[in-house]
């Protein structure tokens, strides 16, 4: 079967760090979301237990931090920055600006469902209900 869908207007889900998700299509070997974090809102830090993550930046503007051992790393991001979140990554981010901060996803393997993220400590203070 070929799958074929617009982006739901509305959030079909809330991720385990807040932000909200329009669940996209999925095929065997991975998944694809909407990610939008509201404007001056930051997500609550995670890690996923099974799956890796590309992200690709579709609007907005604000700040990425992922944390993997003795390596960390905080980039700013906005429409276009692509980057990748491997297993047993800590990441957390933040929206700046006037509008919301929207990411496209794809999860390898597909997300798992509940049970797959653990909350973390991350470097700043969540504002997002989780």
């Amino acid at each position: 079967m070929f799958g074929t869908m617009r982006v739901p207007v509305t959030r079909t889900a809330v991720a385990p760090d807040g932000s909200d998700v329009r669940v996209l299509l999925s095929l065997e070997g991975g998944g694809m979301a909407h990610f939008e974090l509201p404007p001056g809102q930051t997500s609550t830090a995670v890690t996923h237990r099974t799956v890796e993550e590309i992200w690709l930046f579709v609007s907005g503007r604000g700040e990425m931090w992922r944390r993997q051992g003795a390596r960390e790393q905080i980039v700013v991001v906005e429409a276009g920055v692509c980057l990748t979140i491997p297993l047993e990554t800590h990441f957390q981010f933040r929206s700046f600006g006037p509008q919301p901060l929207a990411a496209v996803g794809v999860t390898m393997p597909p997300w798992p469902g509940e049970g797959e993220a653990t909350t973390v400590q991350g470097p700043w203070h969540p504002t997002v209900p989780r």
